[in-house]
């Protein structure tokens, strides 16, 4: 049984960021509202990240690469944080885009990017 829930989490993680990564190029509306004012080039920024995204994803699934991988989605999430602390900011809601609760941003930030960070680090510690 944990072989098939190390196997999910493993897939789960690479098809998460090949999807995420895509949506940067599919979707960049969502995305620009949310890139602090002070940074400059966003729709360079937003393609960036979709791009470090996608190869992350695709890294995860080579065996010899799935640790690198697994460290470079960490310190992607944590480049990423200040994104989610400017949403929280400016009130967890852009015009004609993403609203949320303002205690909800707080949870994403609080909760769901540390339980990335675990996921992430589940994988990276597994024997591929």
């Amino acid at each position: 049984m944990e072989a098939f829930i190390n196997r999910w989490l493993h897939r789960g993680l690479g098809i998460f960021y090949l999807f995420a990564g895509a949506n940067h190029f599919f979707n960049p509306d969502f995305y620009l509202p949310l890139i602090p004012d002070y940074l400059p080039a966003p729709i360079l920024l937003n393609l960036l990240v979709g791009i470090v995204e996608l190869a992350l994803g695709i890294l995860v699934f080579i065996p010899q690469h799935t640790k690198l991988a697994t460290h470079g989605i960490i310190l992607l999430l944590l480049v990423l944080a200040p994104s989610h602390i400017y949403f929280i900011q400016i009130g967890s809601c852009v015009k004609d885009g993403l609203c949320i609760p303002v205690w909800f941003a707080w949870v994403r930030l609080i909760l769901v990017q540390p339980l990335f960070i675990a996921w992430s680090l589940k994988v990276g510690r597994m024997k591929t």
